[in-house]
């Protein structure tokens, strides 16, 4: 009796462990899978644009990985990573650092129409003189990275930043990207005076980053025009900055029509002639220039008449 119950034990055993084999050997129709238990795995990065110091002491445009995708959230997050010492400094690339006073406190922020209020504690009146200028531009172009975000209001203590705090150079109490970054001037009168924000490319160890330039001149000329010029010219006037555009390259024409800028080049904009391609680093300068001096939300590149590649600026919905 025990011999046959241990020998019933022994089939048993051994036909459920060969069901589990069949199991195992035979492919399962996909009709048999529930897909809605399977999880997604895939990880989207979000990344935003933020301006930093380099090793040459200008405000050069890099970017992070951000954590948000919240108005308030995300400026919070940018934000702290502009404070020296301040718990997103971690996220900073090589080449770049922060100079916000690291003792400031963001006290709050406040978003409506395309307006982003930030309160600091008066640590930010901290900041040295040399940089002051800089860390208002900083702040401002940061934060006009993100989408909906248009103008800035930068109060201390709930009071409106309305002077630099060493210079006592007045400021305007609603900031926006007209303020200008990284600026210049070469001005012989008070008149008619054109300002044109600049592209150019720099680089640390063998990575490029594009630095903004905000020019001021006496020269009515359409601001595009003024942009491949100075582009294209072979004295770049400072010599920590760069363009990859062939002096050669000519504007032929552009126009503005529905939201795009359709730009027409002679044929030395091209890297080779042949693939009919134009290196990232010419097109960027290009696209991000017009992105900063006009409102469009495309840009389309020209060579006789072929649409060469388009630079898409802004999300169109």
């Amino acid at each position: 009796m025990l011999k046959r119950r241990i020998i019933k034990r022994i089939l048993i055993s051994t036909g459920a462990l060969f069901a589990l084999l069949l199991i195992y050997l035979v492919p399962v129709s996909t009709e048999d899978v529930n897909i809605s238990s399977i999880e997604e795995t895939s990880i989207t990065i979000k990344k935003s644009n933020i301006y930093l110091l380099t090793d040459n002491n200008m405000l050069g445009m890099t970017s992070v990985i951000v954590d948000t995708e919240n108005t308030i959230d995300r400026a919070k997050e940018l934000l702290e990573i502009l404070i020296h010492d301040g718990k997103g400094e971690s996220n900073i690339p090589n080449g770049f650092r922060s100079f916000i006073p690291s003792e400031t406190v963001i006290n709050g922020i406040t978003y409506e129409d395309k307006i982003l209020t930030v309160d600091f504690n008066n640590a930010l009146l901290n900041v040295s003189k040399d940089y002051e200028m800089a860390m208002i531009e900083s702040i401002i172009y940061t934060l006009t990275e993100i989408d909906d975000v248009s103008y800035v209001v930068i109060t201390v203590d709930g009071v409106g930043l309305d002077r630099l705090p060493n210079s006592n150079l007045k400021l305007p109490l609603i900031l926006s990207r007209k303020f200008g970054i990284n600026k210049e001037y070469d001005i012989t009168s008070l008149s008619g005076i054109n300002s044109i924000t600049e592209y150019y490319v720099s680089k640390y160890n063998d990575n490029y980053y594009y630095v903004p330039v905000t020019k001021f001149v006496n020269d009515d000329r359409d601001k595009i025009k003024i942009i491949i010029e100075d582009l294209t010219s072979s004295n770049i006037y400072m010599t920590n900055l760069m363009s990859f555009i062939n002096s050669n390259t000519k504007l032929l024409e552009a126009n503005v029509e529905e939201n795009k800028m359709e730009l027409t080049f002679n044929s030395y904009i091209l890297n080779d002639f042949d693939k009919k391609d134009i290196l990232e680093e010419v097109i960027e300068p290009i696209s991000l220039s017009i992105k900063d001096n006009y409102d469009v939300d495309e840009v389309i590149f020209y060579v006789n008449d072929m649409e060469i590649c388009k630079s898409v600026l802004k999300t169109i919905e």
